[in-house]
């Protein structure tokens, strides 16, 4: 199965690949298979569009070999934002050399148009594969949580933290190897930080996203570290951490409660699982494992894993009221009325003397 990059945070809500973005009219613009890109990249066929970007598999005319393309549309390539976050993504892959990280392929200085080269990679996210299989074998599910581990462990110690981890975001190879991908809203120590306004998806996904995320906090390390948390606990117990009725009320959950224990979900999970889990999930950052590379070691070796019984002093989350919310907002704006017409009144009546 040909690999699918995911561009949720390009696209907002609508699903990558999705009918819609496909019946989207091809402009002259835009690329087409038998296109051939700056005289080096033969374009060979759609691999899949989102609301902002294309994706086509093509032949590396230097080489040969099969490589990714991905290429903003025309519209977006308009908007500042969105094009300065294609542009950044790539110095960020750049920097980055690891067997679990997707591969960017150099295509030189003088470009045509803006376009990103990756390696071609050939399987099925890891959300395809948990759609198929959930819960996952508990070896399986740590022996992906270590590989996404190792990827993390090299990020990090280039100053990078991905900030949006999740299961849309790691291949699962055909080879047996797994990549990492998708450094749209990726934090760079050695890039200038960027601006975002409101609740948007640079905050990341909401069945994964940290809880200082949602405080608007960058996150650092044990950001990814919470996110990986998340996805060993959806491998495991086949459920993600977090269930609510609404977006809001998932990301809120997990600023106001915990999850519930997975083995109270899976009874299978084993205590030792359950405990990295909890110590990766931990809603306080310092609660949590410093680094990657102090999970790894455990997910890789039991034996280091010292048994506190988390699960025991777990809060469940307890979901806020929006109505409740919406009548704390009335009755803020009714007092901030009241203070202003006295502060008025006060002003008339010592003008009037």
């Amino acid at each position: 199965m040909d690999t699918l990059f995911d561009e949720s945070l390009l696209r907002g809500t609508a699903p990558w690949d999705s009918p819609a973005a496909r019946a989207r009219p091809v402009t002259s613009y835009e690329l087409a298979p038998g296109s051939v890109l700056d005289d080096r990249f033969e374009v060979t066929e759609l691999v899949g569009r989102s609301g902002m970007a294309s994706i086509f598999r093509a032949r590396d005319l230097s080489s040969g070999a099969p490589v990714a393309i991905k290429v903003p549309l025309m519209e977006c390539e308009s908007d500042a934002l969105a094009f300065d976050r294609f542009q950044r993504e790539e110095k960020i892959m750049l920097k980055l050399a690891h067997p679990d990280i997707v591969k960017v392929i150099p295509a030189g200085g003088s470009r045509s148009r803006p376009y990103l080269v990756m390696e071609y990679l050939q399987g099925e996210r890891l959300d395809q594969r948990l759609a198929r299989t959930r819960p996952m074998p508990e070896k399986q599910a740590v022996a992906v949580a270590s590989r996404v581990c190792a990827a993390l462990d090299h990020m990090h110690g280039r100053g990078i933290v991905h900030r949006d981890i999740k299961p849309g975001n790691i291949m699962m190879c055909d080879d047996g190897s797994i990549r990492l991908f998708d450094f749209g809203i990726a934090k760079a120590s050695h890039l200038r930080r960027m601006t975002f306004a409101g609740l948007t998806v640079a905050m990341g996904t909401p069945d994964y996203i940290a809880p200082e995320r949602v405080y608007g906090f960058r996150g650092d390390e044990r950001t990814d570290v919470y996110s990986l948390g998340a996805i060993l606990y959806e491998m495991a117990t086949g459920t993600t951490p977090f269930q609510g009725d609404t977006v809001y009320a998932v990301i809120n959950a997990r600023t106001v409660g915990d999850p519930a224990a997975p083995r109270e979900v899976n009874p299978e999970v084993s205590p030792v699982l359950e405990e990295i889990i909890l110590h990766a999930m931990a809603r306080d950052p310092k609660d949590r494992y410093p680094n990657a590379a102090a999970m790894k070691a455990e997910l890789d070796d039991y034996g280091l894993v010292t048994t506190t019984e988390r699960f025991r002093h777990l809060n469940p989350a307890t979901p806020r009221n929006p109505k409740l919310k919406l009548l704390g907002y009335i009755g803020t704006f009714l007092l901030l009325q009241l203070i202003v017409f006295g502060l008025l009144y006060l002003r008339t009546s010592h003008g009037g003397k």
